[in-house]
């Protein structure tokens, strides 16, 4: 499984400042001493992403709270399945049950749909991708997610990797004037362009940038594309960008291509349908 990111604590703080604010009024009106046991269940299949996050609210609340996974991060969820069990002071559970939701709802959501796009890439040997189109302060969060389900992470943010797109190109002059100042100005980073037409990716060949994104390409100026490349050696990785859907993605990936870039993974996510049951103990109701 990838490394949990960083800034995971700060996630949950922010989301259990967002929604608790000066305090949980409602949890207020159980008893204090009221114990509650439950379960997490899920109502469809999915891929399951967001255990740590959900640990991590509970265990910000109340140490004492309890939770027993049945699967973790990366597992297929069949409906009906229970995704863990909890147990502890009800207070905290009550408080602490909708952050702990929301992460793994919505992470499980984008783990779900990268499952989707490998598995119907899978023999051909290209890779899925993600995008920066990510919700704003989650995004290592989904790009985790992205790896759970199975996707590979395109660049983190804008200082780990050059991506040079239309509006750099008019900046600079042109697609190997953007590419020469790329290798100047950052030595030893990634640099990938982005191209639009056939007679673009020439003139990148040319420049030898380490990627190629070819955006909104038919499959036929991919294939050529592809084959103008394997006839240098493949000294380029070449990524497809642009409108791909599960119906599409596999007669794209076929092409041979290296990746394909899914904005959607990130940004057109559902939340994966999960409901929390809850039992109280009787004694201390």
């Amino acid at each position: 499984m990838p490394a949990v990111p960083a800034d995971l604590p700060a996630q949950v703080d922010a989301a259990l400042r967002e929604d608790i604010g000066s305090g949980d009024v409602t949890a207020a009106l159980v008893p204090a001493a009221q114990q509650v046991r439950g379960a997490v269940v899920t109502r469809e299949n999915a891929v399951l992403c967001g255990c740590p996050w959900a640990d991590e609210a509970f265990r910000r609340l109340d140490e004492r709270v309890r939770l027993t996974w049945h699967a973790r991060d990366g597992a297929s969820l069949t409906a009906g399945q229970v995704v863990f069990d909890i147990a502890g002071p009800a207070r905290a559970v009550l408080t602490g049950e909708r952050t702990a939701l929301n992460f793994l709802q919505l992470l499980s959501a984008t783990a779900t749909a990268a499952r989707a796009f490998a598995d119907a890439v899978a023999g051909t040997g290209c890779r899925v991708l993600d995008t920066r189109k990510t919700l704003p302060g989650l995004r290592t969060a989904q790009k985790y997610a992205v790896r759970c389900g199975g996707g590979d992470n395109h660049r983190i943010g804008l200082y780990d990797r050059v991506l040079i797109k239309e509006n750099h190109i008019a900046a600079a002059g042109s697609i190997s004037g953007a590419i020469a100042s790329a290798r100047r100005s950052a030595p030893g980073i990634t640099v990938e362009v982005e191209v639009e037409s056939l007679a673009e990716f020439q003139e990148a060949l040319d420049a030898r940038p380490d990627i190629v994104m070819l955006d909104e390409f038919s499959l036929s100026d991919m294939r050529a594309a592809v084959a103008a490349n394997q006839a240098r050696g493949r000294p380029l990785k070449l990524e497809a960008s642009g409108s791909l859907t599960l119906q599409s993605v596999r007669a794209v990936a076929e092409t041979g291509v290296d990746y394909v870039s899914v904005g959607s993974l990130t940004k057109h996510v559902r939340a994966v349908d999960l409901s929390m049951r809850l039992q109280f103990s009787e004694e201390q109701r």
